[in-house]
């Protein structure tokens, strides 16, 4: 920065759009009332609201809600992320450091926040590139070649997603199941099937095309990700808690396989 020009513009004062408390009379949100406006919204509502300054139906709400349910609610300590909770609550942590520590790591490029944003990256560019003109298969084959995979598609552990199903019928429930990203994500899977890759579509995928339909952008979808494991990790943090300290996987010494620099012994001084 050359100058402080733009530092002495906003010393003591922060001018916003989001929103202001006014202690004692109300709270603005995003220019509605919180107390008044919001009132009957859902909490889903409001965060999307926060987040993007769209108002959103009740029914896409409940889409919304469905995608944290069924794709990340599950209370495994075995989970990356909720394993995280669990060592917190072992080691006797607060809930609140152990839930941050755990979405921190929620942001994994191979897991969590990472596969989310490029997965709807890959659904907006594809999107774009048929209203253009170009073929399916060829943006498919175009996007392997460069990358080597499609985010939203395969799974380190089986290839099928057990969530998948019930995600389609519930967005077919709310009528939100036809959009033009999902159609897309859909078909991309036909593709890969029916070639050598033989990859499916994963969660990560179809949210991200049900969100790309409801007209979530990629930094709006990865907010909107970004505190979906809480309901899995809770119960990972509440159960270590409950049980005696230290005992969540403890491992024996002798049971690590240590191919490092053989054992030392240590210089010792007077002083």
């Amino acid at each position: 920065m050359k100058s402080p020009t733009a530092l002495l513009s906003v010393e003591d004062h922060w001018e916003t759009h989001m929103g202001l408390s006014f202690a004692g009379e109300r709270a603005v949100y995003r220019g509605k009332d919180l107390f008044n406006d919001l009132k009957q919204w859902s909490w889903m509502q409001v965060y999307l609201y926060g987040i993007t300054g769209r108002t959103f139906t009740e029914e896409q709400s409940k889409l919304f809600e469905t995608m944290w349910i069924f794709g990340t609610s599950y209370p495994d300590p075995r989970i990356w992320n909720n394993r995280i909770g669990s060592l917190a609550g072992t080691a006797r942590s607060t809930g609140i450091l152990g839930l941050s520590a755990a979405l921190a790591v929620s942001e994994a490029n191979i897991y969590g926040g990472g596969p989310n944003i490029r997965s709807i990256n890959f659904f907006l560019r594809a999107k774009k590139s048929l209203d253009e003109g170009k073929g399916l298969t060829k943006i498919v084959e175009e996007e392997l070649k460069k990358n080597r995979n499609i985010y939203g598609y395969g799974r380190p552990i089986v290839n099928a997603d057990e969530r998948l199903k019930p995600m389609l019928r519930r967005a077919d429930e709310l009528n939100l199941a036809d959009g033009p990203h999902t159609q897309i994500a859909l078909k991309v899977e036909k593709i890969l099937l029916e070639g050598r890759w033989r990859m499916r579509m994963n969660i990560t995928g179809l949210c991200a095309a049900l969100s790309a339909d409801q007209g979530l952008s990629e930094r709006e979808h990865f907010m909107f990700t970004a505190p979906c494991f809480t309901a899995g990790i809770v119960p990972c943090f509440i159960e270590a808690h409950e049980r005696q300290e230290g005992t969540f996987l403890p491992i024996r010494c002798n049971r690590i396989q240590y191919e490092g620099i053989t054992r030392r012994k240590w210089l010792t001084t007077d002083y």
